[in-house]
């Protein structure tokens, strides 16, 4: 028998790495992340060497200080005496409810146009189809503009505010509704909710799991919204209505008390939901064409009616195609929120990106900050719509 070099084993198999396919590529990916951790060091150890020859202080110590500025759509307690980290909170929140906001009306808008492109009625099909072009095709600060320009020149003046309900005004100057003030024992119907909101998650996947084995269709919607909002409403009552209303009222030249959704708001918001709704619709349009016309001729023969075919058949199977460039859409609407400045929204490129960058000179530091905000949202909205991705996407077996 032939004896066995070991002495050269060793290096047979370190010389075959290079040689494999995946050992190789694992090699390159190595050897390219450490390139790129060097040249990202090697910036950082650059730009602080010229920061310090140019006798610039560096740090987020100025979070701290005074911010010494107003913001006019403030979710929470702010003032001008208030620190610029108390005011990039604030800027954080309104590009939060802006972008979440936006989501919301823009994917309601966007399936509902996406199905009407579809439509047997021509005339209606027409109607959406030039809205959806004229809408995708003129600039999104064009429309922030527009939609600013025709909330405070059409509506009126305080004095004569339009008033929809007692209680609710609408005026150039904003809409003014009633703020709720909590009491003690409202924590019990927000308790409640939870238990609610929990029991409805768990009765819409048990009712999925009935129709697969047995076919028998449960009103799902009727008894999750009975839930939701029936446990809230009884413990609300038996906790003796923990919950007060501030009422808007007319003091001066403008309202006093309630909460007042400002113009700046209202033009950003429907101007960012209908041009991104414009590109979901044609995903949506897209999605539900993908959908063999065979499913649609199968339902009917079934005897299910056109909007239950439409929910039940070619919807599930049309999200696979849908979901992927809507994910794309949702971090669009995110990103194009910056453009809140033309209009004076207060968002966080206004505020830390704004005002606090030209009165501290912190350049690096706010940018940064906003820069990594940015990446936050859209990485968390990423992992989000990509889990519910996962849920929908076809199963192979």
């Amino acid at each position: 028998m032939a004896a066995v070099d070991y002495q050269q084993q060793p290096g047979v198999k370190l010389s075959e790495l290079w040689v494999d396919k995946r050992s190789r590529g694992v090699i390159i990916q190595i050897i390219a992340l450490i390139l790129l951790l060097l040249f990202i060091g090697f910036i950082v150890n650059n730009t602080i060497n010229n920061l310090k020859l140019l006798g610039v202080e560096t740090g987020y110590g100025f979070l701290n200080e005074p911010s010494n500025y107003d913001i006019n759509q403030r979710p929470i307690e702010y003032s001008s005496r208030s620190s610029h980290g108390r005011a990039a909170l604030v800027g954080i929140l309104n590009t939060a409810i802006v972008a979440g906001a936006g989501i919301v009306l823009a994917t309601i808008l966007g399936f509902v146009a996406g199905v009407l492109r579809l439509s047997g009625n021509w005339l209606i099909s027409r109607l959406v189809y030039v809205w959806v072009e004229l809408t995708r095709n003129v600039p999104l600060l064009l429309q922030i503009l527009l939609w600013h320009g025709i909330i405070v020149h059409s509506l009126p003046r305080p004095q004569e505010a339009l008033s929809p309900a007692d209680g609710f005004f609408l005026s150039n100057r904003g809409f003014s509704v009633p703020s709720p003030q909590f009491e003690p024992g409202f924590w019990a119907v927000v308790i409640a909710l939870g238990v609610a909101v929990a029991g409805a998650i768990w009765f819409a996947g048990y009712a999925k799991r009935v129709q697969e084995q047995t076919g028998k269709h449960y009103p799902v919607f009727t008894i999750n919204l009975a839930l939701v909002v029936g446990l809230p409403l009884i413990v609300f009552m038996a906790m003796g209505v923990p919950l007060t209303l501030d009422w808007p009222e007319l003091r001066g030249f403008n309202f006093r008390g309630g909460v007042t959704v400002r113009p700046e708001f209202m033009a950003l918001w429907l101007a960012l939901s209908f041009y991104t709704a414009a590109f979901i619709s044609e995903n949506v349009r897209a999605g539900i064409q993908a959908v063999s016309h065979g499913q649609t001729e199968a339902s009917y023969a079934l005897g299910l009616r056109p909007n239950w075919t439409m929910r039940l058949v070619i919807l599930p199977q049309a999200l696979r195609v849908i979901i992927p460039p809507l994910i794309s859409q949702y971090l669009n609407l995110t990103k194009n929120s910056s453009l809140a400045i033309a209009v004076g929204y207060m968002d966080i490129v206004a505020t830390i990106g704004g005002i606090s960058l030209n009165q501290t000179g912190r350049a690096l530091e706010c940018m940064s900050i906003v820069l990594g905000l940015y990446l936050a949202f859209s990485l968390f909205i990423s992992t989000v719509m990509n889990w519910y991705n996962k849920r929908v996407a076809l199963v192979e077996r």
